[in-house]
């Protein structure tokens, strides 16, 4: 659902209601199923607010659909919004923290149906080898989210995998640096990532990996690729400022 809530917020451009994502950890069948309280705290907000935005209902709380992650497979609490506070928590009352909803914006309503399947997603690991990194960025891929660590790292020492990564980038590829870690954000002012960006590579600051591909298949998919369109913070999606 991270994935689809994310996609979501890019292909519905001038949103002017709430599209809440939700589901269940135990399917809806069961006697036990969180589905039920998940669906019925989506319709108290879809209701009884105005919340223009795509945004992910699980466990009482309202997460914005770009920001979210699924951490747990066995937990009622699944989500989370690492890098971001939901936008809304159900308990006896409704608390909506109205300073962070996205406020309604101006033109007509318009709904992308096209995404690009020719993006991935490459996790750096201390034993990658050139070869593999070269054979990723391949001539059909045109955008990538490369995994780094900490706050967007690469391994210094490589210049095998910097040279493959810039012969990409020079092809054209649009490679978005995110970090492995799921709270904090890419800084490319320390030398191992401002080589990345000497490479051509794009700073993701705190974006989810989620977030990263779907705005990559997103901005790939849009005719002409809309230069602005790809280092925008369209939609929210990330809150570090950053030269995206």
């Amino acid at each position: 659902m991270a994935y689809t809530s994310s996609a979501l917020s890019f292909l519905l451009e001038c949103l002017g209601k709430s599209v809440i994502v939700t589901g269940s950890q135990i399917p809806i069948y069961e006697a036990r199923s969180d589905g039920r309280d998940n669906l019925l705290d989506a319709l108290v907000i879809a209701g009884n607010h105005v919340i223009p935005e795509v945004t992910l209902m699980f466990c009482n709380q309202l997460f914005r659909g770009n920001r979210v992650s699924k951490f747990s497979s066995s937990h009622l609490d699944a989500f989370a919004s690492f890098n971001m506070a939901p936008l809304a928590t159900i308990g006896i009352h409704v608390e909506i923290s109205w300073e962070l909803i996205l406020t309604p914006v101006e033109g007509k309503f318009h709904a992308h149906t096209t995404l690009s399947r020719e993006v991935g997603m490459l996790r750096l690991f201390p034993s990658i080898t050139a070869e593999l990194v070269e054979a990723f960025l391949g001539e059909k891929m045109k955008g990538v989210v490369l995994q780094t660590y900490g706050s967007g790292n690469a391994p210094t020492n490589r210049k095998d995998i910097i040279d493959a990564i810039c012969r990409a980038t020079a092809r054209g590829i649009l490679i978005v640096n995110c970090s492995q870690c799921p709270h904090g954000a890419v800084d490319p002012a320390y030398a191992t990532g401002s080589e990345l960006l000497k490479a051509g590579v794009i700073p993701g600051a705190d974006m989810t990996p989620e977030a990263a591909l779907t705005k990559l298949s997103f901005v790939i998919a849009t005719p002409n690729g809309e230069l602005r369109r790809k280092r925008r913070n369209c939609r929210r999606v990330c809150v570090v400022n950053s030269p995206r």
